[in-house]
């Protein structure tokens, strides 16, 4: 197995990790206590050695802590480690990564992209399956009607909401939270 390595790192929201190896970055954690990002990479890196990231990727660490406190960053330069990512998968991630800082799609609008609207399921699996998190901004697609759909995260549709809420990227009106039970929800007016 390739030599890789981690780091951790604060954001606003929370620890968030990051692995790379020599291909570029095998995996980015999402915001939650740092014991269980390490225990995350750890479980899925086990001979991975946490130090310092070299310059490419403590420029994507910058970024994504700048994503992290609201301030619109252009992640598309991270080299990505995809050899072991499918091909569909690989084709949801582009269009993921397209869209920008503050705005959001659907899963129809994704799969759309790709050539067939039928394909929104499909879309929402390999999201699941994104290793990449606000690398590739999976929290930014959602289901039809500005429903939250999804996240696959710890933390789940709560940290795909703060993610959002930090970016300002809800759609008008509350049906973005319709799927948040009540003590989550945003005060409205």
């Amino acid at each position: 197995m390739p030599e890789i390595s981690f780091a951790i790192f604060d954001t606003a929201l929370g620890e968030c990790g990051i692995a790379w190896g020599e291909g570029g970055i095998v995996a980015v954690r999402t915001p939650e206590a740092g014991d269980k990002v390490r225990a995350r990479l750890l479980k899925r890196f086990p001979s991975a050695r946490e130090q310092a990231p070299p310059p490419d990727v403590a420029r994507v660490v910058a970024d994504i802590v700048a994503v992290m406190s609201g301030e619109p960053r252009d992640l598309t330069y991270a080299a990505l480690d995809m050899r072991a990512i499918p091909d569909f998968n690989r084709k949801v991630y582009a269009v993921a990564q397209g869209i920008p800082f503050g705005k959001t799609l659907t899963y129809g609008e994704v799969a759309a992209r790709l050539g067939d609207r039928l394909l929104a399921r499909d879309v929402g699996q390999a999201l699941g399956q994104n290793p990449f998190p606000i690398v590739v901004p999976c929290h930014r697609v959602l289901a039809a009607s500005g429903k939250t759909g999804g996240f696959s995260a710890p933390g789940g549709v709560t940290t795909k909401m703060k993610m959002l809420t930090v970016e300002r990227a809800q759609p008008s009106g509350p049906t973005l939270f319709d799927d948040l039970p009540l003590a989550v929800r945003p005060r409205q007016g």
